[in-house]
Formats: C-alpha cells, sequence, structure tokens
C-alpha cells in the first residue's frame, strides 16, 4: 500500500467510526427485508484485469453475490472521494467477515479508472492485505488493459470522469474530477441503489445489503 493511500486511508478510519459510535441521534433504519430496493439498471460486461494480472469478464465478479461495486483511482487524495470508499468497505469487511452466513455471499469490487498508471501491481499494493485475505469477504481490485476498455463500462455503469485541465507546481499524476458512486448489485447482476458521498454510511449500506440477503432468488 503506498504511503498516501496509507496516511488518507487512516485519516478516513479514523473518521468512520467515530461516526458510529457516538452520533448524536441513532439512524433509525427499518429492519432488513422490510423494504424493497428497485432494480436501477444491469451491470455492464467487459474484460477487466485482476491484481494477479489474469483477464476476465467484469461478470465474473458482479454476479453469484450481492456487490459492493466503485470505481476508484489509486493516488486521489480527496477525502470525500476514493478513500472514503475504502475506508467504508474497510468497516463494513469487519462487520460481515465476523458472520460465516453472510461473509461467502459477498464482495467487494474497487475498479479503477485509470487503467495508464494503476496496473494490475499498483492495483495488488493499493489493496494490501484486503487484496490478499481470502478468509474472510471477498475484495477484488481490477483494472482495464486499456481506455477503450474501460470507456463502455463507466458509460453502462452511467460514471462519469474527467482529468482536471491544470495541475500543481510539481505535480506529477492527472487528477480525476468524478462524483463518487458506490453501486450496491444483487446475485443477478442488477444495480439496486447508488450510493453518493452523503449517503455513504456503513449502518445504511449493511442494513441494504442484508435486505438483498433475505430475498428470494430472481427467477430466469
Amino acid at each position: 500500500m503506498s504511503r498516501l493511500h496509507a496516511g488518507a486511508l487512516a485519516a478516513l478510519m479514523a473518521l468512520v467510526p467515530c461516526a458510529q459510535a457516538a452520533p448524536a441521534r441513532p439512524l433509525a433504519l427499518p429492519a432488513p427485508g422490510a423494504y424493497k430496493l428497485e432494480r436501477i439498471l444491469k451491470v455492464p460486461d467487459g474484460v477487466v484485469l485482476d491484481s494477479d494480472g489474469s483477464r476476465h469478464r467484469l461478470s465474473e465478479f458482479t454476479t453469484g453475490k450481492v456487490t459492493l461495486f466503485s470505481f476508484i483511482y489509486t493516488y486521489c487524495t480527496d477525502s470525500r472521494g476514493c478513500p472514503l470508499a475504502y475506508a467504508t468497505l474497510h468497516t463494513l469487511k469487519k462487520t460481515l467477515g465476523k458472520d460465516a452466513r453472510t461473509r461467502d455471499r459477498v464482495r467487494f469490487v474497487s475498479m479503477s479508472f485509470d487503467p495508464t498508471y494503476d496496473t494490475p501491481p499498483a492495483m495488488r499494493s493499493y489493496g494490501g492485505e484486503d487484496a490478499r485475505d481470502r478468509g474472510s469477504v471477498e475484495w477484488r481490485f481490477l483494472t482495464s488493459g486499456s481506455n477503450a476498455e474501460l470507456a463502455p463500462l463507466l458509460d453502462g455503469f452511467g460514471q462519469d470522469v474527467s482529468v482536471a485541465s491544470e495541475r500543481a507546481p510539481g505535480q506529477r499524476l492527472p487528477t480525476l474530477s468524478h462524483l463518487l458512486k458506490v453501486y450496491l448489485i444483487d446475485a443477478s447482476g442488477s444495480v439496486r441503489e447508488i450510493y453518493s458521498t452523503s449517503f455513504l454510511q456503513p449502518d445504511v449500506v449493511l442494513n441494504d445489503i442484508r435486505s438483498l440477503l433475505l430475498e428470494r432468488p430472481a427467477k430466469r
């Protein structure tokens, strides 16, 4: 894990547990399964690279389990962007990993916006222990072979990203401008919820995951 990413993650991890541990008023959530999450869109498919460099179809990582998916880039320093997504998933992994009934039915996927810099080794380094841990919730760190392979996936998810026109003095890498979105995907490959920064709260996401796990498998 890079020093830059480790520092950003440490700062966010300090914030996320505090928000959970001492809220002014606990968030009142409906019981899991007491509400319905609508099907928003079908997850697009295409060729991706796993952190070991192997080529796969994205559908291998977006079907068969309830999946939390987000686009990120490894050198993002926006505290309300990619580091927030990582910290939230890290918190959820700890909770879900304690329950043998759920940990094998859930996966996380972090996929890079920047296939030029975020090569498979870079993604493996970014994921650190979370990328190597096979005893808890599965967490995949993916990238693309090229921008041409990435583009239809971004379009299919409705995820916009652009490169900032100016760089700070001495800045080597570009700043990618995007609205953080984390997608909750059911086992059949349909997006059921999209979390923006304001709604990316571990308790809320956990409740939605448990609701999907209670659903009957969709008939084909």
